[in-house]
């Protein structure tokens, strides 16, 4: 395909690529069928709360994960917190954690009485830097805890970061919001670590409307969880400690269930629609896709262009704007980083991080659904190649 062929971007008085509209994401639950069904059920019960079905969703995502108990929890975030809490996470002491990563993870420690302490990201996947987090743990006052967020479902270094975690003697625990579905080395994400921590919300590939499950082999710690999730009552009211109201509902519940059929083969999907959309811009100047380690498996909840702007010809916040229109949605996944945004200015670590800024300045997210297929797939990475063709006259339009 020649530059002439490409035709005008729309921004430039082309023809939109996607005239009606492509939204960043759109949620199809796979068998409506079988979710009202089960909603049915639960109203009939009278029990909408602690009943089978959050129980069932519990056994049913143990058994995708290969991991020995999943404690369903109202969202991630506070199953984070909650992991958190258990761990011993408190007193303002240090918690190490990625500052590429959504700010839930840094929510999640400062509840539960910890200090962020941000590390930098991998050049390659933007997952956590074990040798910076290792740095960081060595040189923190009394570490309380090690976190790490499999960022887009790729999955970590997880070997060295338990090594380091267990060098300094502190609990590692996964924000694993996007992962359900990832694998590491064909080990599935959610056994690694103390726990690791999913999100069930819509823009995930394994949905409940809202929701979150942790994942971990340690019984004590789900024992306490469940106690936990319950505002930490026992059942006689009289609370261990200070919990949560942190319960799935059986409604979402139902939802999530009929979200985990068919699930390895929507993740397929998607790395399938990812490798065709890589296979179109490959060998774009200054492009690059955020792409797990050969051998593992990301469930692609993004699809994150890297955008190296000086040889790209434009930055990836005027390709957002460029691709916007040609009627295409996008996101800025995440930028600003953590440490740079307001709710943590006060730590005082906002220029403590230079991979992760230049990251964090360099991504943008593209529409991926589950659902979407290959022919707009295609459509999207040809309207990328169309703006980087006439990348010069949208900056001298002030694009």
């Amino acid at each position: 395909m020649t530059t002439t062929d490409l035709g005008l971007p729309a921004a430039l008085g082309g023809t939109p690529a996607f005239p009606d509209g492509l939204p960043l994401t759109r949620v199809r639950v796979p068998d409506r069928e079988a979710v009202l069904a089960r909603i049915g059920d639960v109203l009939d019960s009278g029990q909408l709360t602690n009943g089978r079905t959050v129980a069932e969703l519990e056994e049913r995502a143990a058994d995708l994960l290969q991991v020995p108990h999943v404690v369903a929890v109202s969202n991630c975030t506070a199953g984070l917190m909650l992991v958190l809490q258990a761990a011993g996470v408190g007193g303002g002491r240090p918690v190490v954690m990625p500052g590429f990563t959504f700010s839930a993870t840094a929510h999640a420690a400062h509840w539960a009485g910890g200090v962020p302490l941000f590390a930098e990201a991998r050049e390659e996947d933007i997952t956590l830097d074990p040798a910076d987090a290792e740095a960081r743990l060595k040189a923190a006052d009394r570490p309380a805890a090690l976190m790490a967020t499999h960022v887009y479902g790729t999955p970590c270094q997880v070997e060295r970061l338990q090594e380091i975690a267990d060098a300094a003697g502190v609990p590692l625990v996964y924000d694993a919001a996007h992962g359900f579905g990832s694998a590491r080395g064909g080990v599935p994400v959610g056994g690694f670590g103390l726990a690791e921590v999913f999100s069930m919300s819509p823009t995930k590939v394994a949905v409940a409307g809202e929701g979150g499950l942790v994942a971990t082999r340690d019984a004590d710690l789900a024992r306490t969880l469940r106690c936990a999730r319950d505002y930490g009552n026992p059942g006689d009211y009289d609370t261990l400690f200070p919990g949560l109201n942190a319960r799935m509902s059986e409604l979402h519940a139902a939802v999530g269930l009929a979200s985990l059929a068919g699930l390895p083969e929507r993740v397929a999907h998607r790395g399938a629609l990812v490798a065709e959309f890589a296979a179109v811009v490959d060998g774009l100047p200054g492009l690059r896709l955020a792409l797990p380690e050969p051998g593992d498996t990301s469930t692609f909840k993004d699809l994150t262009l890297i955008v190296d702007a000086e040889v790209f010809g434009l930055g990836a916040d005027a390709l957002g704007r460029a691709l916007k229109a040609e009627g295409i949605d996008s996101r800025r996944y995440f930028h600003p980083p953590v440490q740079r945004q307001r709710a943590y200015a006060h730590l005082g670590q906002a220029d403590a991080l230079p991979v992760t800024d230049r990251l964090a300045e360099s991504v943008l997210t593209v529409p991926l659904w589950t659902h979407m297929d290959a022919v707009t797939v295609r459509q999207v990475a040809a309207a990328v190649i169309r703006v980087q063709a006439s990348a010069g006259s949208l900056q001298a339009a002030g694009v």
